[in-house]
């Protein structure tokens, strides 16, 4: 929420809510749009709240066009998708991989389909992703000023929104899993490193496709790799499956740990900037109605 509210070109005063609406809002504008955020409850997670929290948002603020739901997730790297930490997924698609029905083996098929995002909102991301097509560089410029503008917005915070570097940027082999009770790899067998070409840049890249939501942590390697393997998908999130066939949203995924035992919180406030900036781009380019 506060990479969000770091974001907003300008800031309002919130109106009264209803009566039943039990969230805490930040209200703002992008461009020539009115935007108004909201987090989950502190520590209640999963795909119930986010339905309850979207719904309340609509008690009081009965006019919003489309919900954009952004935050951090968990990356399914593979060899096709060179996915990094500090990486963004955005959403052509979202399953929600824990609902089906149980079958002879021990196996889980999913039953039912998620709306997809609204046409508005892809036709935005089409646009963006145009840019990189062609070889320009404009959306990741943008993209970094909107992060030097958050870290200068809070000066005196304690807390560091800048990249983490890529030397704490590690993949383990997904059968490996984290050794010792710290938060770091100290521990680790760094021979157990998957080995990945270097890239050009620090810079941020942008996925787009397939997003997986449960109401569960993901936290296991090798359960991490069946669930690529068997949808293709490139993020794993807790919320988005609660909001997909009620409201009509989009969801944008910065990338800060592998979802395997590996995982700490090192990137989650620069990951959660990113998701954030390339939200504030999508929101600026989207039509002005007559």
């Amino acid at each position: 929420m506060a990479a969000a509210e770091g974001m907003l070109d300008e800031v309002y005063q919130p109106p009264p809510q209803h009566r039943q609406d039990k969230n805490n809002y930040v209200v703002g504008q992008i461009a020539h749009l009115k935007i108004v955020v909201v987090c989950l409850p502190s520590g209640v997670m999963g795909t119930t709240s986010a339905t309850m929290v979207a719904g309340h948002m609509l008690q009081t603020f009965n006019a919003l066009e489309y919900f954009l739901l952004v935050g951090i997730g968990g990356g399914l790297p593979s060899e096709n998708s060179d996915l990094r930490l500090g990486d963004v997924v955005i959403s052509q698609q979202v399953i929600q991989y824990d609902y089906g029905k149980a079958v002879p083996g021990g196996h889980l098929v999913r039953t039912g389909s998620l709306n997809q995002p609204p046409t508005v909102l892809l036709n935005a991301v089409s646009r963006l992703e145009s840019q990189e097509t062609t070889g320009s560089s404009a959306l990741v410029r943008s993209i970094l000023g909107h992060l030097a503008r958050i870290e200068a917005k809070y000066p005196d915070s304690e807390y560091n929104w800048s990249y983490p570097g890529v030397e704490n940027d590690q993949l383990f082999n997904s059968d490996y899993d984290h050794q010792g009770n710290n938060f770091t790899c100290v521990g680790c067998d760094p021979a157990q490193l998957r080995l990945r070409p270097p890239r050009r840049s620090n810079r941020p890249k942008f996925h787009y496709g397939m997003i997986a939501s449960a109401n569960r942590v993901m936290r296991d390697g090798a359960a991490r790799e069946r669930l690529r393997k068997d949808t293709n998908a490139l993020c794993v999130e807790m919320e988005a499956a609660g909001l997909m066939n009620n409201f009509p949203c989009l969801v944008i995924r910065g990338i800060c740990d592998y979802a395997d035992s590996h995982k700490n919180k090192d990137w989650q406030l620069y990951a959660a900037a990113i998701a954030a900036a390339y939200a504030k781009e999508l929101l600026s380019i989207m039509p002005k109605h007559i």
